[in-house]
């Protein structure tokens, strides 16, 4: 029941870092950057487009003006001419162009107003690009000192933790069996030739003679 348990807290603990991975806010940050740099230039590549319209269609109102003042010239003309039916001609050419014209510079005027707030869209986006990075680099750091924080404070707890304590118990439990082994071993291990009979405890022939002598004349003296 024990494995099944400790298995349990290592996946939990598996999973819990892939998440806090994932959720890292610094990574998530340059996430936000990659995006935002993204539609930057998606905005820059139609805002392109745009002002390729703006042009064309000012191309377009220039040819047209061209146009209407060859008519005038040309209704001018048969009209001196004296050729009523060139004149009239010219006249209808000159009159459609100038409505043409007319709707052109209407459309002209409709596309530069979208090519300004396309333009004011694209500044906002890029002023918040700038003030993101701005905002990214102080939350990087505040995100370096808190993770830092965190791992001291981590740490400290670990420390305090029953599971150390129990092997720093178990660890002197082994150290002290390591001592008694090696004060038994001088016990019952020590060099024999340190107990021979002429050390310096034992009793030599002249002591105990001359105790002999001491005792006999002494029980001499007692029996006369």
């Amino acid at each position: 029941m024990g494995i099944f348990k400790r298995l349990k807290t290592i996946t939990m603990a598996e999973i819990n870092e892939g998440l806090d991975r994932i959720e890292d806010p610094i990574a998530m940050l340059n996430e936000y950057s990659r995006e935002m740099e993204n539609e930057i230039a998606k905005g820059q590549k139609a805002l392109a487009a745009q002002v390729f319209t703006e042009k064309k269609q000012e191309a377009l109102i220039s040819e047209t003006k061209a146009l209407v003042e060859k008519r005038t010239r040309q209704t001018k003309l048969a009209i001196k001419q004296e050729e009523e039916a060139m004149a009239k001609l010219a006249i209808q050419e000159k009159l459609t162009s100038e409505k043409q014209l007319s709707l052109y510079q209407e459309q002209l005027e409709s596309i530069k107003e979208q090519t300004q707030i396309l333009l004011e869209k694209l500044e906002q986006l890029k002023e918040t690009y700038q003030y993101m990075q701005q905002k990214k680099i102080l939350l990087a750091s505040r995100a370096n000192v808190a993770r830092s924080i965190k791992q001291i404070q981590k740490s400290t707890v670990s420390f305090q933790t029953d599971s150390i304590a129990r092997g720093i118990a178990r660890a002197e439990d082994r150290i002290l069996l390591m001592e008694a082994e090696v004060q038994t071993g001088q016990q019952f291990y020590a060099p024999l030739a340190q107990y021979h009979p002429l050390d310096e405890h034992s009793i030599s022939d002249e002591a105990v003679n001359s105790e002999y002598v001491k005792l006999k004349n002494e029980k001499e003296g007692i029996l006369s």
